[in-house]
């Protein structure tokens, strides 16, 4: 989620986006597995649909970095501990949510999440 008047002002005012991305429910989570469990993903459809119209469709596959390589990457930045979250963007289609909006999204093999905008 993005709180697109947050990043507008960041933007005029030369700043970083950080509060856009970072306000209080903008990261609503599905099921979390660890790759002991699923394995080392690489491909599989990511989607969302926003009161039931297809907003976004993609495939895992299709990250510029596979989630492998910017794990690899992001550990010679970061200390990464088992339970951190990774952030990576979002397929083509994004747009506004109102309050009211239903929005489903998942990817296929791990999970499906349902949120209602309040």
């Amino acid at each position: 989620m993005t709180r697109r008047d947050l990043q507008a002002e960041a933007k005029k005012l030369g700043r970083p986006w950080d509060t856009a991305k970072g306000f209080d429910h903008s990261a609503p989570l599905g099921p979390i597995h660890p790759v002991t469990t699923v394995g080392h993903v690489d491909k599989g459809a990511i989607w969302l649909s926003v009161n039931g119209d297809e907003k976004q469709n993609s495939d895992v596959s299709q990250l510029i970095w596979s989630v492998a390589e910017t794990i690899a990457y992001l550990s010679t930045l970061f200390e990464l501990q088992p339970g951190d979250l990774i952030f990576t963007g979002t397929p083509e289609g994004v747009g506004a949510v109102v309050q009211g909006d239903l929005m489903k999204g998942g990817v296929d093999g791990l999970g499906e999440l349902s949120v209602r905008v309040v």
